[in-house]
């Protein structure tokens, strides 16, 4: 049985690899642009004055933070070099439509699952939160403690996986190529 899935998955679990491993190099890049931007900005981020807010919402008690920020832009960032490599890599398909009709998709794709990933992280980073990290673990003390970095990783392990089944059944459907012909009539000879 086993045996059976993987002779009829085989294509897709390679294409689930190395869509791994671009994305494992998409978190290697999302992560130097988070800490870069941290470490660039560390006044703005830890600024008793702010609280860490990048804008807050008129009207509301909601406020944009800045790991939000830095968040989004990882994302953008990670997500058009994710693009590219998929594209020429895990699914070849830079022969098959052209290049921004299959960005969009995969754009908008992206999009949602860092909208739902955003959600994930502010949940993880608020105190009030019943998922928040505990701040007596991750007490920003040291790198591999800093509570966002954690919150971020989590998100982009929850996201993954629904990212890649929708890239492999909307982005890049042009180049799926079904396992099975379909079987075309036989005309019956006029006797």
């Amino acid at each position: 049985m086993i045996s059976r899935f993987l002779a009829r998955y085989r294509g897709s679990l390679g294409q689930l690899v190395k869509f791994s491993l671009v994305g494992f190099s998409g978190v290697l890049i999302n992560f130097l642009v988070v800490f870069a931007a941290k470490k660039i900005t560390p006044l703005i981020w830890e600024s008793a004055h702010t609280n860490g807010v990048w804008w807050h919402i008129p009207g509301t008690d909601f406020n944009i933070r800045w790991f939000s920020v830095y968040s989004m832009v990882a994302f953008v960032v990670a997500n058009v070099s994710n693009y590219q490599i998929n594209r020429s890599w895990s699914f070849k398909s830079k022969h098959h439509d052209g290049w921004m009709k299959e960005f969009l998709p995969f754009f908008t794709i992206g999009l949602l699952a860092q909208c739902l990933g955003m959600a994930i992280e502010v949940a993880l980073m608020n105190q009030q939160s019943p998922i928040s990290l505990p701040s007596s673990v991750f007490d920003d003390s040291t790198g591999f403690r800093t509570k966002f970095y954690w919150a971020h990783l989590i998100m982009i392990a929850v996201t993954t996986p629904l990212s890649f089944l929708a890239n492999k059944f909307w982005t890049f459907r042009s180049i799926r190529r079904p396992g099975v012909e379909p079987i075309e009539p036989i005309e019956q000879a006029e006797t």
